[in-house]
């Protein structure tokens, strides 16, 4: 039987807990401290015209259903276009309109606010569309943004916020530009981690530092990778808010391995592991995404890489099973640590299974990430030519 179509679903859901679409939007915007959602996208969305892909924890969360059954639902729906998808995350209106076609106009903390939530939305943008596809967007904001810091008036307390503002901007545009194998990536990081660094926000300078050495790391400067990502834990400091400090060791962890540093690597595991334990909930926007669960795929991926498979396949099934479909390409870059992990695991038949999709997912994203995991994941399958299910693979892509 077909799964029933996500308009239709939508509209069953909300009218049966009685609710009127203004109901629903207001519902979305409580459970996830924005405010961007209004009736007229409920409408949207019951009438087919856009699938919510970024919506759908906070709609299983107040529809009280589980977010695996509204992905089903979206499966035949063809999906928004990028630029619907990034129009509908980011604030109405032009990030320089401050400005209003005059340099030195006085802004205030609105604008800085305003600001933020922009980076907010291609944070969340990011999540869904890939670096090749939002890049563009992505510099533009950035340079609105430096444009609006250079070119207006304000108080000693706006300009932190600003600076805080771009110090965002950056990490999330250095972010998509490394996915997207841009060669402005390096700079940006830099650029935002001398904004952070001035606004004296340790936690986030400590993110484009980590952020950076994460970069460098994947583009063959791994000393330089590590020394900096361990410098960010030091940057982020004890007393920075336990989800930060997750992510700054789970970055030295992965440089470290890729060092050839086991001992250091697994030791930041574990320490990345206590933090988010000691997490208060006081983290900032930008650490939205790091949960128990994304500590596990690094987790994951480090075993990988460390060739120890009977610790990997069985972390990584198991967060694969409930990790979101509409994360193309992050499914794509940890499937494709699964399958170079059963073939450590000698076996060549599941390392198959699992390229095939990983092969399919990259497809579909703009992710240069992505791509160059696949070159990996059939390089590794290369040493099997044996096994039929790997030639029909290796096949496959030679004639593709």
């Amino acid at each position: 039987m077909a799964p029933e179509p996500f308009p239709v679903k939508l509209r069953r859901l909300r009218t049966g807990r009685g609710w009127s679409q203004a109901r629903l939007a207001d519902a979305l915007c409580s459970v996830s401290g924005r405010t961007t959602v209004t009736r007229h996208d409920v409408s949207r969305w019951e009438r087919g015209k856009r699938v919510p892909r970024v919506w759908l924890p906070y709609l299983a969360e107040v529809l009280g259903v589980s977010r695996e059954t509204l992905e089903l639902a979206t499966v035949a729906e063809a999906g928004p276009e990028p630029a619907e998808t990034l129009t509908s995350l980011l604030p109405p209106a032009d990030a320089v309109a401050p400005l209003a076609a005059r340099t030195g106009r006085r802004v205030g903390q609105t604008t800085a606010v305003d600001l933020a939530s922009r980076a907010h939305g291609l944070r969340l943008a990011d999540d869904v569309i890939a670096g090749g596809d939002l890049l563009g967007p992505a510099f533009r904001e950035l340079d609105a943004a430096v444009r609006v810091l250079r070119e207006s008036t304000h108080t000693d307390a706006v300009r932190r916020e600003l600076l805080r503002a771009v110090g965002e901007l950056a990490q999330i545009a250095g972010w998509v530009a490394s996915d997207a194998a841009d060669p402005r990536a390096e700079g940006t990081y830099r650029l935002g981690l001398d904004a952070a660094r001035e606004a004296g926000d340790g936690p986030l300078a400590a993110q484009l530092a980590g952020s950076l050495g994460y970069h460098l790391v994947n583009n063959d400067r791994v000393a330089d990778g590590v020394a900096l990502s361990v410098a960010a834990v030091a940057e982020a400091g004890p007393d920075a808010p336990g989800k930060t400090r997750a992510l700054f060791h789970d970055r030295a962890a992965w440089a470290q391995t890729q060092a050839g540093d086991a001992q250091a690597a697994m030791r930041s595991l574990g320490a990345a592991h206590e933090a988010l334990a000691e997490d208060a909930g006081d983290a900032p926007d930008w650490a939205y995404w790091v949960t128990e669960a994304e500590l596990d795929v690094m987790d994951s991926r480090v075993y990988t890489e460390l060739r120890r498979p009977l610790r990997a396949v069985p972390l990584l099934s198991r967060v694969l099973r409930d990790y979101p479909a509409t994360s193309t390409r992050e499914r794509a870059l940890y499937e494709s640590w699964l399958a170079v992990a059963y073939a450590d695991a000698n076996e060549p038949e599941e390392a198959a299974r699992v390229a095939t999709h990983v092969i399919e997912l990259s497809g579909d994203t703009a992710s240069a990430r992505a791509s160059e995991r696949v070159r990996v994941v059939l390089a590794r399958l290369a040493e099997f030519p044996d096994v039929p299910e790997v030639r029909d693979v290796l096949d496959a892509v030679r004639s593709g």
